[in-house]
């Protein structure tokens, strides 16, 4: 068959899956995310093979698709950043802060501390340290709405907590990328710093200076979607150079410029755009093509006792972590139980944090299908945990809203 055939009935294969699988999952009460990923396991290695199919013959299609994956990424971050509520995080104050700074010191430290045992070097503990220490709260906070009280000091802390958590992850992860490629000794330390200050520096400048501007001038030109084809062209733009000049993942740059697009007028209008976009297709491929890379039939029982720690090390550390933060901050202690909680599902960062390690070589597939066992528990216990503490008399007076700080 045409390559290019192959390539079309391949991606009918991964989107018909993907959406038909998160549906499935929604319908059940979890997240579509948690769909979308045991999808790529059916598909993949561990259960079907998929691309290893006859009719798959193309060598270059599990590029392809990769490629595509990549994508959605970008994409994806993107919209992470555009949905950071600078304002609101602010507002969300101390108890966020501490939350989010203590939900990434904790995980990263005792991640980093539980796999040193298993004879992993340096820079591989640090990376599981850091997909440890990735959070997504979409679960938590649909939760929170379905029991009332998104809107409690607990709904606000978590909310405010995951954005710090994600700001903080994507900053150290971009550290820790550019140190690695910049090898060891202190100056080699210091070029790398500089060159990384020297990227944001100058993209938040020129996209503080321009960005806003460009979209106006461009939102009254005679131009077919002129204002989304502005944000994805920056969108690539700064992903590029975020690694090729900044020395940091290309996703930091998405990231970035996700930022800049939400201060302009036009933040409602690409958001929209880029949810169909993203979400249509592309995240799908990103989700699934986690799947269609993973073989857990690859994990032995001699890989299951670092498996189980990493998954007591991911609840522990959140709730033991963003719960003390949250309680330094001024919160209960069943309030701070609930942020803890609310932070234990990994999701996608954690998923972009795992996938950038894998392929630059840092953890292999084994400890890469540990954490997606890893993502897949924490997804599927934090709502229970979360509706377990609520269901607890005591807990229904945090319903009410919070009053002025």
């Amino acid at each position: 068959m045409d390559p290019f055939l192959q390539f079309l009935l391949a991606l009918a294969i991964v989107v018909m899956a993907a959406k038909t699988s998160g549906y499935l999952s929604t319908r059940l009460g979890q997240p579509a995310v948690l769909g979308e990923l045991l999808a790529g396991l059916i598909l993949g290695p561990t259960v079907l093979n998929m691309l290893h199919w006859p009719v798959f013959s193309d060598q270059l299609l599990g590029h392809i698709l990769s490629h595509l994956a990549h994508m959605g990424v970008l994409l994806l971050m993107f919209i992470v950043g555009l949905e950071v509520d600078l304002e609101a995080m602010v507002r969300a104050g101390r108890p966020a802060a501490l939350a989010g700074v203590m939900g990434v010191v904790a995980p990263v430290a005792l991640g980093f501390a539980a796999t040193l045992p298993f004879s992993f070097g340096l820079q591989q503990s640090l990376l599981i340290g850091l997909v440890l220490a990735a959070t997504s709260v979409s679960i938590s906070a649909q939760t929170l709405m379905d029991l009332g009280v998104l809107r409690s000091r607990v709904g606000v802390t978590l909310l405010g907590g995951a954005v710090v958590d994600d700001v903080l992850v994507i900053l150290l992860l971009s550290l820790f990328v550019a140190l690695v490629r910049g090898g060891g000794g202190a100056f080699a330390v210091l070029l790398v710093v500089a060159r990384m200050a020297a990227f944001f520096g100058l993209a938040v400048w020129l996209g503080g200076r321009f960005i806003p501007h460009l979209t106006s001038l461009i939102s009254r030109l005679p131009i077919s979607e002129g204002v989304m084809a502005l944000a994805i062209v920056v969108t690539l733009l700064y992903a590029w150079a975020a690694e090729a000049l900044g020395g940091v993942a290309a996703i930091t740059g998405a990231f970035l410029a996700g930022l800049l697009f939400a201060r302009t007028s036009f933040r409602q209008h690409i958001e929209t755009g880029m949810h169909t976009l993203a979400y249509s297709w592309l995240v799908p491929v990103f989700f699934v093509s986690i799947g269609l890379q993973t073989n857990v039939r690859a994990l032995g029982l001699k890989d299951l006792p670092f498996a189980i720690i990493i998954i007591i090390i991911a609840v522990l550390s959140k709730v033991v972590g963003a719960g003390i933060g949250a309680r330094l901050g001024g919160l209960s202690n069943r309030e701070s139980l609930a942020v803890g909680i609310g932070m234990t599902s990994r999701g996608e960062v954690g998923l972009i944090v795992a996938s950038i390690g894998l392929s630059a070589g840092l953890i292999g597939d084994r400890v890469f299908a540990t954490v997606l066992l890893m993502v897949l528990t924490t997804t599927l216990l934090t709502p229970v945990l979360l509706r377990a503490l609520y269901a607890k008399p005591a807990a229904r007076p945090e319903q009410q809203e919070p009053g002025p700080a």
